[in-house]
């Protein structure tokens, strides 16, 4: 089945968009057009690229298949965390410490930046500071710990510790046993963040068109040559052009995914939300207001909303089939967190795809040049004029906001901080696209399973 219609129904049941009602809508792609930089997708990634095109005087036209912040940008867990989705010694592996340290550092800027564009453009989206890491047993506060003191030594980034006897002041679970704290880590309302990213960019002169699948990519006779990005209904030619469409970019065809969908894959994520609980029975479950996230491999995610609900996710789908009764199983992981919560009623429940990658590191760099040796996407001397954002692995929400700065700093002549970037080695999932989802699931229930030891 097609992820986009996977992908619907589930949405129209979203807390997000039962409470961020769409006021601005843009016109389906209609004829020719031409423009310096065309961006295929509508999600945060693509919107942040826009704005940061536009603020350098670049002309951009932006088509969406759907609505804007329609896919994981607009329906996730709302939370903006410090790091990446992989452990710091994947990247210092494969760059050093020093660029290490750089990519890290560029993770924090990412949860900055959110605060300055939603000061920027006004836009309301339920910002709450705080972040919680948390451990369920002794040996995982163990590794959370060495965790922490690493990244305030090597990092210099601070995390404030608490251990078994202050855990009760964090928060009101007997599941944890230990936790750090990031003031500077937080939550937010993800489609209203994303309307308010796409308001601001029509302002600042970006032409969006929604209801515009993509349905083929030419490249210029060179590498430097414009390209034209196809619809059903139109064409815009431009100078340079970004892929941002992650998880749903292979729906349009190869001619448009160009290979980059071997090294990504779909994986579902299931988030329910609870009746308001009032102020008072809310704040007493995390007193801080934090978002809240378990260390476990297959992971529990949850925070509370501005209006005194709890948001909860954690269930996922290797297999691309939504899993039965998601509304009733996440009431049981909720009330398993929170015994106390056993006679809230669940009254939103829904999910989607997010991308991930082999090693959960983001995968950003250009296409092959035309006539290039085939060697698959990524960074290297024959590359086009075509960039591309992809495998944010679950981490997306303050990074996909960096990824569009990065992306726009290439494109406007200094791509030393985008390079870096496409320079994290990525590797195709094994099996082909017939094999390699029953290869995750098999690999996902051995990391269930280590969760529980």
């Amino acid at each position: 089945m097609s992820l986009l219609r996977a992908d619907q129904e589930l949405t129209r049941q979203s807390y997000y968009a039962a409470t961020a009602p769409r006021e601005q809508g843009f016109a389906p792609l209609e004829g020719s057009r031409r423009c310096d930089v065309a961006i295929v997708g509508g999600g945060l990634a693509g919107l942040s690229a826009a704005i940061e095109l536009a603020d350098r005087g670049f002309s951009v036209a932006l088509l969406e298949a759907r609505e804007v912040g329609w896919g994981a940008s607009g329906r996730n867990g709302g939370q903006a965390i410090h790091g990446l989705a992989c452990d710091q010694e994947t990247i210092e592996s494969q760059l050093g410490l020093d660029e290490a340290r750089r990519v890290w550092g560029m993770s924090i800027e990412a949860l900055d930046l959110i605060r300055a564009r939603i000061e920027r453009f006004g836009i309301d989206c339920d910002w709450q500071d705080g972040y919680l890491g948390v451990a369920v047993n002794d040996k995982k506060a163990r590794d959370l710990r060495e965790w922490r003191d690493r990244i305030e030594s090597v990092y210099g980034y601070p995390l404030e510790w608490f251990g078994r006897d202050a855990v009760s002041r964090w928060i009101a679970s007997p599941r944890y046993v230990a936790g750090l704290h990031d003031a500077r880590s937080g939550h937010l309302h993800p489609l209203k963040y994303s309307l308010g990213l796409a308001r601001a960019a029509a302002a600042l002169g970006v032409t969006i068109h929604e209801h515009s699948p993509v349905t083929a990519l030419e490249h210029g006779a060179t590498a430097s040559a414009p390209c034209t990005v196809r619809t059903a209904r139109g064409s815009v030619t431009a100078d340079q052009v970004l892929l941002a469409g992650n998880v749903y970019l292979p729906e349009f065809g190869p001619q448009v995914a160009s290979g980059l969908d071997a090294r990504i894959m779909p994986v579902g994520t299931y988030i329910v939300c609870s009746e308001p609980l009032g102020e008072e029975r809310c704040r007493a479950l995390i007193p801080s207001r934090s978002a809240v996230c378990d260390t476990n491999f297959v992971l529990d995610y949850f925070r509370p909303t501005r209006d005194h609900r709890l948001l909860y996710g954690g269930r996922v789908s290797y297999s691309t089939v939504t899993p039965m009764n998601v509304a009733e199983s996440m009431r049981r992981r909720m009330v398993g967190t929170f015994p106390q919560l056993a006679d809230a009623k669940i009254e939103y429940a829904w999910g989607g795809f997010v991308d991930i990658s082999m090693n959960r590191a983001p995968d950003f760099g250009r296409l092959p040049a035309p006539g290039a040796r085939e060697s698959g996407a990524g960074a290297s001397s024959a590359v086009s004029n075509v960039y591309y954002l992809q495998g944010f692995s679950g981490h997306g929400l303050a990074l996909t906001g960096l990824a569009g700065r990065l992306v726009a700093e290439a494109m406007a002549g200094d791509a030393s901080r985008f390079d870096t970037f496409a320079r994290i080695r990525h590797r195709a999932f094994p099996g082909g696209r017939l094999l390699r989802t029953p290869a995750l699931v098999l690999g996902m229930a051995y990391y269930r399973l280590r969760d529980v030891l």
